[in-house]
């Protein structure tokens, strides 16, 4: 069995609902899985909830609950987004199930007796905010940074993992592997983040400060810390200790928030697989945060947006149109209504809601809705073909490096050339005309009209899957399965009756 391409994001914490963030990176995720499949690539999507840690016990004690509980509440709000969001997974990994924690304990026992993890006492600062010890070298202007909330001294007995014994490995690998994490500057900032000496990693909590999380298997009265139990999820869905597990590891892309790419997923997950025996997943996607004026949205601000409202109002597909044309992958982008408005009256309402509207009308009325023969090949219809193919050159191009903003641009640069094709043939104009050459180039415009919308709406397939369905079935076609196959300028609606005319983008 060939090797599925394994795409991954990071898991989602539950202590909290979702928000613009968590759905980004979900339908990001989900375009890319989109696109492999529709590039005729087997491919194994998987997200999940990561659902132990302090501040998740300490949630469930405010709300007198057992902690399970409120996880179980959190993860059907994560797992009703994707949902929501048309996110087509195919798997969803919980830090909860049993799967998963036989598996952690499977790594920690191996790594603690080739004497990769010790015992040690510990003693310094601690961020409850943040769920992790700190040191001077922290503090910012001599001050802890507000992130991290409310820092104490502590000392205490951990287990801690040599992750000073790989740091040398792991500069060798970065300087070798350039594509390892893209876009290229974050590969930079994760060198210039290993210029500091690594401490090893500690990777448990005494169970009497701690009881939620993953018990070592070597010692009872610890519980495991978040890093050797939440990066673990990948290998764990992947099948770790299955015959098929090859199938799916390494993992192809892991798609994070540039946050947690160092050091979590571009330090410690490296050089945890390292010990571990596995090889690396090949690439790190690093995408950037939603802004608003410019400052960064977050719920201690207030400022937030709740994804499924927008998609309550304007419907999903518009949504997952705005998010990915608006933000360029790997950057930060500023998010408005407005911006969102506009994007949604202009691209999708002016653009593509209103050349379906108009060209099954006129369809409708000159030809009973019957797609008609094109029986001229002239310079204005060889023009439409060209821009075709230049559009789909430079979109299928742009979809393969994640530039999908550019490569959304070159699409409804070929749909505003449908629309400007119809004002050059005037279709309306030649309708009234008893000339049978007119009648000839009018049923030549609507033919190549219906093949150029059917050719753009099969390009939009990955990110406007709902769209793309939608007016496949009015076109008579079933969903799109294959680019190499459906991306052909063959007019192959030819003489198929279209449905009746539709408007995909509502005004108020």
């Amino acid at each position: 069995m060939n090797k599925a391409f394994y795409l991954t994001t990071a898991i989602d914490y539950a202590n909290g609902s979702p928000h613009l963030g968590h759905a980004y990176e979900k339908i990001l995720a989900d375009v890319i899985a989109r696109t492999k499949r529709l590039n005729g690539e087997s491919t194994h999507f998987v997200t999940g909830l990561d659902e132990h840690g302090q501040k998740v016990q300490q949630g469930a004690e405010s709300e007198g609950v057992l902690p399970q509980e409120r996880c179980d509440r959190i993860a059907k709000e994560f797992k009703n987004l994707l949902i929501e969001l048309s996110v087509s997974n195919d798997d969803y990994i919980r830090t909860t199930e049993s799967r998963h924690k036989k598996v952690v304990s499977t790594l920690l026992q191996d790594l603690f007796d080739r004497g990769e993890i010790y015992q040690a006492e510990y003693q310094g600062f601690y961020s409850t905010r943040a769920e992790q010890f700190l040191q001077e070298k922290d503090k910012v202007n001599g001050e802890w940074p507000e992130i991290y909330g409310e820092v104490s001294q502590i000392t205490e007995s951990n287990y801690f993992f040599r992750l000073s014994n790989y740091q040398d490995w792991l500069i060798e690998y970065l300087g070798n592997e350039k594509d390892f994490i893209v876009p290229n500057f974050r590969l930079n900032q994760v060198l210039e983040f290993l210029k500091e000496p690594l401490n090893d990693l500690c990777i448990s909590r005494p169970k009497d400060r701690l009881e939620w999380g993953i018990p070592l298997p070597f010692d009872e009265n610890y519980v495991t810390y978040v890093w050797f139990d939440a990066l673990v999820n990948y290998v764990s869905a992947a099948g770790y200790g299955q015959d098929d597990f090859m199938n799916l590891w390494p993992a192809d892309l892991h798609v994070i928030g540039k946050d947690i790419l160092a050091p979590p997923h571009a330090v410690y997950w490296p050089i945890m697989l390292k010990a571990c025996g596995l090889p690396l997943p090949k690439q790190i996607l690093a995408h950037g945060w939603w802004m608003s004026s410019g400052e960064k949205m977050s719920k201690s601000t207030g400022e937030v947006v709740d994804p499924l409202s927008l998609v309550e109002q304007r419907g999903v597909d518009a949504f997952r149109y705005f998010v990915m044309r608006e933000m360029t992958v790997g950057q930060d982008a500023d998010f408005s209504l407005e911006r969102f408005e506009s994007r949604y009256k202009t691209d999708l309402g002016n653009d593509l809601g209103n050349l379906l509207s108009r060209l099954f009308h006129m369809t409708a009325t000159y030809e009973n809705s019957i797609v008609p023969k094109v029986e001229l090949n002239e310079e204005f219809e060889q023009k439409v073909k060209s821009n075709f193919e230049e559009a789909k050159k430079q979109a299928m191009a742009r979809f393969d490096s994640f530039q999908f903003n550019q490569g959304l641009e070159q699409i409804f640069i070929f749909i505003r050339s449908i629309n400007k094709y119809a004002d050059e043939r005037t279709p309306w104009k030649l309708a009234k005309s008893e000339l049978s050459e007119d009648r000839i180039k009018l049923r030549t415009c609507l033919g190549v009209m219906v093949e150029s919308l059917r050719l753009a709406i099969q390009m939009l397939a990955p990110v406007m899957p709902g769209v793309h369905e939608k007016v496949n079935k009015l076109f008579g076609l079933p969903v799109c399965k294959s680019w190499e196959s459906d991306l052909k300028w063959d007019f192959r609606l030819e003489g198929m009756r279209l449905g009746e005319k539709t408007i995909l983008f509502p005004r108020d």
